[in-house]
């Protein structure tokens, strides 16, 4: 393949070739009429003819050689964005399968946590349910040793009042032995 630049060089030495073969005609033709000589007039005309048809064949073919060049050069263009395009394509899909395996693992591992998280609240909502019930018995387990308290209070106060009772009553069952003591040992039960 030839380079741009010979290319171009190439179709302006065609182009030079063309112009200079037209002003050559140009020449032959004006120097004939100058010299009014019919042989020589007709010799320019008939070469001017000659050159002006070499310089549209020369002139033709470059147009048609930059014509075959552009379209090998677009076909080499197209065949290098297909294949870029195929490239691309590749790339593209391998990103998109990189990306649906991401966003797989992300759903995995998100699906993971939302369990794991699922399980954590039951088991807080399990241990807020077992304090609360501990709680609780903790809460009647005081009432109830408040209410012993109090009825073992109650209890020591009667167990006081009745000893204090059992004490007035021997006092009292004393005073009546003795009275019973005495009024046994007096004479007159004695002779009764």
């Amino acid at each position: 393949m030839s380079s741009p630049t010979a290319r171009r060089r190439q179709r302006s030495t065609r182009l030079t070739v063309a112009v200079f073969l037209l002003t050559c005609a140009a020449v032959l033709v004006t120097a004939a009429f100058l010299g009014d000589v019919a042989a020589l007039q007709a010799f320019a005309a008939v070469s001017s003819v000659v050159l002006g048809a070499t310089a549209t064949r020369i002139t033709h073919t470059e147009l048609v050689q930059s014509r075959r060049e552009a379209a090998r050069d677009r076909a080499e263009q197209a065949m290098a964005y297909r294949e870029l395009t195929e490239q691309r394509t590749t790339e593209h899909l391998a990103f998109s399968r990189a990306m649906q395996a991401r966003a797989d693992q992300q759903d995995l591992a998100l699906a993971e946590l939302e369990s794991a998280l699922g399980e954590a609240q039951r088991r807080a909502a399990d241990a807020v349910r077992k304090f609360n019930a501990e709680a609780r018995r903790a809460e009647l387990a005081e009432q109830e040793g408040r209410e012993v308290g109090t009825r073992l209070e109650e209890a020591e106060e009667r167990a006081s009042e009745a000893a204090l009772r059992v004490s007035e009553l021997q006092q009292e069952l004393e005073a009546v032995r003795a009275e019973l003591a005495a009024w046994e040992s007096t004479p007159q039960r004695m002779h009764a």
